[in-house]
């Protein structure tokens, strides 16, 4: 069939949709109760596309809440309701990694370990993990834990309840998750130059024609919804580097992922990695990412630099990922030697990246902050092209903790 055609039967489906599910008078009378109740909620839609185009409050949450006496029937839209319409959006969110970041947390120990509101109540990782798409099983716990609320996944960009385009294709809807301890991608972002134009241009010092990436630009090629990035959260990826020494890095951060046994063989975390999709662990599927931000680049620059820019980064990663072996080498050897006990949690004679805060002693947490905050800083940093973030935020600091961790392995063994 044309693609002509299948576009005008699609949108047939769609109108044909509206016309079944949307009752303006309907909503319309939602709009009664709830302008004394949720006026925010009703400005809100009625400023919307939806309004617009007479899609109404039952299209999204049934018709089984009729007062307040039966709210509890109410239907909290997951993206099934949003792939009603918008169905190539769907498809493509539910490929990429938004979709698996509540696989992804669940995967990390420490979730369990921390308050169940932090998690499950939305008020910690959850708060944003929720983007990610949930087991019946898993919903119905979080819904439990937030009221009935805490899901969605496409309002997560799209603020209910104007589901604003515009608001998505902004690189501030991106800033609340995107910031802070390990992922600062918005400081980096908003401080590097492509950000410095986006807010020039924004205020008219720059021409509208004038290039000014946002977070979307390179993340979200034209509006392709299957976000993902070449190196993952992590950065570690499959196949381990030719060069010996990053090669032998490599395998010590990941033994200590608990990825890798200590004589190098898999481990099933490595299933859960696999599932959750935070590394790359195919040559294809590196290369698959990384030529889709070289085009993005390549639209405002020479493809030489950016191709040079993407092995800098590179490059970044195999300096820092030294100091991070040579600190996991360092306690490793204290668990070995019997200076330092090695946790029970802990199936191997690594120290476990992935326990984070819950890390036991000082030194521990030492190694903690030097990789999920640092190194996190230092990769990031370079290829968001902030150099501050890289090195001083990143680099400087990771030399610093290896400097603090060597002198407290040595006091733990001077004290034996």
């Amino acid at each position: 069939m044309a693609k002509g055609k299948q576009s005008i039967f699609a949108l047939g489906a769609v109108l044909l949709s509206f016309a079944l599910f949307s009752d303006p008078a309907r909503a319309e009378s939602c709009a009664g109760c709830h302008n004394g109740i949720t006026p925010g909620v009703v400005a809100d839609w009625q400023a919307s596309r939806h309004s617009e185009m007479a899609i109404g409050c039952e299209m999204c949450h049934g018709s089984g809440h009729q007062s307040a006496a039966d709210v509890a029937k109410a239907d909290m839209p997951t993206p099934e309701t949003c792939g009603q319409c918008h169905e190539q959006q769907t498809a493509q969110y539910k490929r990429g990694k938004h979709a698996l970041a509540w696989a992804a947390m669940s995967a990390m120990p420490t979730s369990h370990a921390m308050p169940k509101v932090l998690s499950q109540g939305l008020k910690g990782c959850g708060g944003c993990h929720k983007i990610g798409l949930m087991s019946p099983e898993q919903l119905e716990s979080v819904r439990a834990e937030t009221g009935g609320f805490g899901t969605g996944a496409c309002d997560s960009c799209h603020t209910r309840h104007t589901f604003a385009k515009s608001e998505a294709r902004e690189p501030e809807a991106c800033q609340t998750c995107h910031m802070g301890f390990d992922h600062p991608q918005w400081e980096m972002y908003s401080g590097s130059k492509h950000g410095v134009r986006h807010t020039l241009k924004r205020a008219g010092k720059l021409p509208p024609s004038a290039a000014a990436p946002t977070c979307q630009t390179c993340h979200m090629q034209d509006g392709d919804h299957e976000v993902r990035t070449p190196w993952g959260f992590l950065a570690v990826r499959l196949p381990l580097p030719e060069d010996p020494q990053w090669k032998a890095d490599q395998i010590t951060i990941l033994q200590a992922l608990g990825v890798l046994d200590p004589e190098g063989n898999p481990t099933p975390r490595l299933d859960v990695v696999k599932a959750a999709q935070v590394a790359r662990l195919t040559q294809e599927d590196f290369d698959r990412e990384r030529d889709k931000l070289l085009e993005a680049c390549s639209q405002c620059h020479s493809a030489k630099f950016a191709e040079a820019e993407m092995a800098r980064g590179d490059e970044t990663i195999r300096q820092v990922d030294h100091l991070l072996a040579e600190a996991i080498r360092e306690i490793a050897a204290l668990y070995k030697d019997g200076v330092l006990e090695k946790p029970e949690s802990y199936a191997y004679a690594f120290p476990d990246l992935l326990t984070f805060h819950d890390s036991p002693t000082p030194i521990e947490n030492r190694l903690f902050v030097m990789h999920l905050k640092h190194r996190m800083r230092a990769f990031q940093g370079a290829f968001h092209a902030n150099p501050d973030y890289a090195l001083w935020y990143g680099w400087s600091e990771m030399v610093r903790d290896l400097a603090d961790i060597r002198a407290m392995a040595k006091e733990l063994r001077a004290r034996m």
